[in-house]
C-alpha cells in the first residue's frame, strides 16, 4: 500500500504540472487597462480610463489594444515563429519555463509509476530520480522567471507601458499569469523533499523465536 506522503507527492506533482502549463500559456504576464481575470470576468486596473481596451503580454501570446470581445489573443509572429518574440530575454525565459514544465511532467509520470512499484530498492531509486528531476525543474523555471523582467525594456513593451524598464513595468502591472508561475515554482520547491519520504514503508520481518 502506498504511503500517505507518496500519495500527496503524486497529487501535488500532478497539480503543479497543470499550474505550470496554464501559467506558461497565459497571455496575462504583463497587463495594462481593462482585462479578464483567471475566472473569465473582466477587471479594470485602478485609474485606467473608462472604456480602455486590454493590452497584455505573456511568454508566447499578446492581446492587442484593439482587442474586441469576440477576438482572440494571438501568438507573437504567429505559431511556429519563435524568433519574433519581441525580446531575447523573453525568448530565453520561454525556453527555460517550457523546459522546467517538461521536467515537471516527466517527474510527475515517474511519481505515478512509483505507486505501482513494489516496495524495495527499485522504488527508492525511481523516487530519488524524480526528486532530482524536480530539483532541476525548480532551478530552471526559477531562472526563467528571473530573466523575464529584463524584457520589459524592449521597444514592444515600452510602446504600450510608459516608462517601462528592466524589472519595472511602468504604468502597466504584473498580471495573474506571472504571479501564478511564481506560486507554482515556490510550491515545487517542496516536491524533492516529499520525494525523499515517498517510498512505501517496508514491513519488518517477523522475528523467528529462538528455541532453547
Amino acid at each position: 500500500m502506498s504511503s500517505g506522503v507518496g500519495c500527496f507527492w503524486v497529487l501535488l506533482s500532478s497539480c503543479l504540472v497543470a499550474v505550470c502549463s496554464f501559467s506558461f500559456l497565459s497571455p496575462a504576464w504583463i497587463v495594462k487597462g481593462q482585462g479578464t481575470g483567471a475566472s473569465g470576468r473582466p477587471w479594470v486596473r485602478q485609474g485606467a480610463p473608462e472604456g480602455q481596451q486590454v493590452t497584455s503580454f505573456g511568454l508566447l501570446w499578446h492581446c492587442p489594444e484593439s482587442l474586441r470581445p469576440q477576438q482572440d489573443c494571438y501568438a507573437f509572429g504567429g505559431l511556429g515563429r519563435f524568433q519574433e518574440i519581441p525580446s531575447g530575454s523573453w525568448q530565453t525565459s520561454a525556453v527555460l519555463c517550457a523546459g522546467g514544465c517538461a521536467l515537471l511532467a516527466i517527474s510527475s509520470l515517474l511519481a505515478v509509476i512509483v505507486l505501482f512499484l513494489p516496495s524495495g530498492h527499485c522504488e527508492r531509486r525511481v523516487c530519488t530520480l524524480a526528486g532530482y528531476i524536480q530539483t532541476a525543474a525548480v532551478f530552471i523555471m526559477g531562472s526563467g522567471l528571473l530573466v523575464y523582467p529584463f524584457g520589459l525594456s524592449s521597444e514592444a513593451v515600452r510602446r504600450r507601458c510608459e516608462d517601462a524598464g528592466i524589472y519595472y513595468a511602468g504604468d502597466c502591472q504584473i498580471g495573474w499569469g506571472y504571479m501564478l508561475a511564481i506560486v507554482g515554482v515556490m510550491l515545487s520547491v517542496f516536491l524533492p523533499f516529499f520525494a525523499k519520504y515517498a517510498p512505501k514503508e517496508q514491513a519488518s520481518p517477523t522475528p523467528i523465536p529462538t528455541i532453547l
